[in-house]
Order: C-alpha cells, then structure tokens, then sequence
C-alpha cells in the first residue's frame, strides 16, 4: 500500500481523528501491541519526549492500539502524552496497514500487532514506513525522516 484513503478513527479526547490529516500536516501512525505494557510506554514516552520537534516539522503524531478509549485515556493521562491514542478495537485500521499479524512468543503462536511506524503526507501518500520496530532510538529515527521532508 502506498496511498491512504481518507478514513476517520475514534481518539482519545473525544475526538474523530482524519487520515490523511486535514490540515495540511504529515502524520506519523504509530501501531503498538498493548497500553501501559513496558514497551509501549517507553515507545509513547519516546515520542512524548519529541514532541515538539515533530510539532516543528509540521508533524502529528497518533498512536494506534486495539485497546478501547478507556483504556486509552488512563494510558495517556498517566503518561502525559501530549498526542492522541486510537482506538482500533474493530482492528480495521490494524489490518488495512498490515500489521495484524502471526505472531510467535515462547514457542507459542497468537495473532497480534507487529510494531510499526508510517509517515503519511497530507495527500494520504505513505513517504516511510518501519515494521518490526525495536523501541530504541526508533522514534529518533522517525524524527529525522520526517525533518528531512
């Protein structure tokens, strides 16, 4: 997949999030397995860390999960993200980026979410994408990218 279609998602704050984003910014959609997991919170903060210089880029940032706004809100809330969440609990979003996959953990096999980052550009085009993200110096990297545009 290389172009988006216009598609709108239920966030925390009580908002309706639009990809590609309607106001001309690039978005970076980061998928993560689960809220308040080690990982995940250290891929948010990461991110929470950065926000400014992606806000400077002309950049916003989503986090997605199949976690429900609840759940999302308690996540953001304690973690003072200065981003929204998604909440893709249908997986619709999961699976029309590929990253509802197989997974393997312990010699057991479940379906979950594979970590991965997309830049999207305001035309809904796909610039970069990353998929089996390891969470160190991950968001450092999506950084640059999305400075060098």
């Amino acid at each position: 997949m290389n172009k988006v279609q216009p598609t709108t998602c239920p966030a925390t704050s009580n908002l309706e999030v639009n990809i590609p984003d309607t106001q001309g910014r690039n978005i970076v959609l980061y998928f993560y397995p689960k809220d308040a997991t080690p990982g995940c919170t250290t891929e948010g903060q990461d991110f929470r860390d950065h926000h400014q210089a992606f806000v400077d880029a002309n950049t916003v940032i989503y986090g997605v999960s199949k976690d429900d706004l609840n759940k999302h809100e308690k996540f953001k809330e304690k973690q003072n993200f200065p981003f929204e969440l998604i909440a893709d609990v249908d997986g619709t979003l999961c699976e029309l980026f590929k990253v509802w996959q197989l997974k393997k953990f312990m010699g057991r096999e479940y379906m979950g979410i594979v970590r991965s980052s997309f830049v999207i550009d305001a035309n809904g085009n796909i610039l970069k994408s990353w998929d089996k993200v390891k969470v160190k110096g991950h968001v450092e990297e999506v950084l640059q990218a999305v400075q060098a545009l």
